[in-house]
């Protein structure tokens, strides 16, 4: 019988990094590049549209390969696909809004405050009671929109702060049914699913909204189709990475999102006043706190 001499050592804590987590690192660099290329969009289109125009694209992009699956597509997930749909429509869509308003490091940062209210939507949704950490990181992130806000007179989020926090909400939502539905569906077909619900849901809030289709624009287009491209490849790997990661691991990988998002604004020319970057800094700081787990020592 062979010995093995590593049962003979304590376990030494690790951090373990496996293809799923470094796929969800690839797709926060992507994802911190897409405010500054939405914020330039924008200018020029409204938000629906865009939104509209970017996701049916994504969709065009995942039908080959939901295409051969889509037959075998259950109640479950086309639930699972409209839920996720809904999140992604409203949390995209206020945020596209805000950033014809605000810079996209200013729209990245207060983004990044979801990470700390998914716990807390965990413990309402799946009954999962937040840990002392996460209030802690609700606090951090608090003051650091303060911060971020502070620049003008006095605590006023502007319309572009305001519709960006607002989304804040939604965004966490879809990663509470991402996980929720995670490892019970085919990803392919839910991902199409959620995909054409965001586009058809954002085309058809147009009207209402008194948006109308803007003239053409090779700027809009090649953004929109750009980051349909890069959305269909996120939410891939999303869906199929949180099969095996947490959502608490997944977010905390999604706190260098902002910080990628600021370092390419940088490079683009946005400046943030010292107040705001400081803020900035907070909300990131609540992110990995929010995700820290204080266990006793044992004796």
């Amino acid at each position: 019988m062979l010995h093995n001499a590593a049962l003979d050592k304590p376990a030494q804590p690790m951090l373990m990094i496996g293809r799923p987590e470094l796929a969800l690192i690839g797709v926060t660099v992507l994802w911190g590049g897409t405010f500054l290329i939405v914020h330039h969009a924008v200018q020029a289109t409204g938000p629906f549209f865009f939104v509209g125009l970017r996701f049916g694209t994504a969709a065009l992009l995942a039908l080959p390969f939901a295409l051969p699956v889509l037959r075998g597509l259950t109640a479950r997930e086309m639930l699972a696909g409209l839920m996720i749909g809904l999140g992604i429509f409203i949390g995209y869509s206020l945020q596209t809004w805000g950033l014809q308003t605000i810079s996209s490091s200013t729209s990245a940062f207060i983004t990044a405050a979801y990470v700390p209210l998914v716990p807390i939507l965990q413990w309402i949704v799946l009954r999962r009671r937040p840990r002392l950490a996460s209030w802690i990181g609700v606090a951090l992130a608090f003051g650091g929109l303060v911060l971020i806000a502070a620049p003008k007179e006095g605590f006023a989020l502007g319309k572009g702060e305001a519709l960006t926090l607002i989304s804040t909400l939604a965004i966490a939502l879809e990663i509470i049914f991402i996980s929720l539905w995670a490892g019970k569906v085919n990803v392919a077909r839910v991902t199409l699913v959620q995909l054409a619900a965001t586009s058809l849901l954002a085309f058809a809030c147009m009207t209402p909204a008194g948006e109308a289709v803007p003239p053409f624009n090779w700027t809009v287009v090649l953004s929109a189709c750009g980051l349909g491209a890069m959305t269909a490849l996120i939410q891939f790997v999303m869906n199929w990475a949180q099969r095996s990661v947490s959502p608490t691991r997944a977010t905390l990988i999604y706190a260098g999102e902002p910080v990628w998002a600021g370092v390419i604004g940088r490079i683009a020319g946005e400046r943030l006043p010292s107040t705001a970057l400081v803020g900035g800094l907070l909300v990131v700081a609540a992110v990995i706190v929010s995700e820290i787990e204080f266990k006793r020592k044992k004796s």
